[in-house]
């Protein structure tokens, strides 16, 4: 398991002696928290809510959904009915994702044991394979969950956001622009997302 604080502090500080960019942001805002969730359903059930929303509506409504359920289980989400579902604060089309992942993970589509033994690429394939799970949603949790340490997540608009003020870029990156401005942060670009995340909550104005 990767991205533990002596991970991220290892990967950041290797980064920063190779990035000047890097290198100052870290002395301004430190470094991040580590982010470890455990694996399996649960994890994923909370990023799909977590989907164009806030944090604090997302945590809102998986809060709800945790009420409803007790332990978040796949057969716990079936048993439930979907205005129950759409009570605790999930919008129509994530119902159906919700069912979609938990139908999954009852029929062995989605084997989590198997999944870790995975390369990212295919472990991402398997993933977004479910209904409403698209890219995104399977990088993050391969991020958050499995601790593997090379994922970038392009499409994460705070982190196109972080990047345009990181590097003082005249317009936010789209997702493809990011891929060659990270590159030279192989094989450490989870650390590094969870840093631009950090530094892109804590400062107002690009570095000077």
């Amino acid at each position: 398991m990767s991205l533990t604080a002596r991970h991220l502090e290892q990967a950041i500080s290797h980064v920063a002696e190779r990035d000047a960019h890097v290198r100052a942001a870290l002395d301004v805002v430190g470094l991040p928290e580590p982010r470890i969730r455990p694996a399996g359903f649960a994890a994923l059930l909370r990023i799909m809510v977590a989907q164009q929303l806030s944090v604090k509506a997302a945590a809102t409504i998986h809060a709800r959904l945790e009420a409803l359920m007790g332990e978040a289980t796949p057969r716990n989400l079936l048993a439930q009915d979907d205005d129950a579902l759409r009570a605790a604060g999930l919008s129509r089309r994530k119902v159906a994702y919700a069912r979609a992942l938990a139908e999954a993970c009852a029929a062995g589509q989605l084997d989590f044991a198997a999944i870790g033994q995975l390369d990212d690429d295919d472990a991402i394939s398997v993933i977004s394979s479910v209904k409403g799970f698209g890219r995104w949603s399977a990088e993050i949790y391969l991020m958050f969950c499995e601790g593997r340490p090379d994922i970038w997540p392009a499409a994460d608009l705070g982190l196109q956001a972080g990047l345009h003020r990181l590097k003082a870029l005249a317009a936010r990156p789209t997702a493809k622009d990011t891929i060659p401005l990270v590159e030279p942060w192989r094989p450490h670009r989870s650390a590094m997302a969870l840093f631009l995340w950090h530094y892109y909550a804590r400062t107002a104005a690009p570095l000077g």
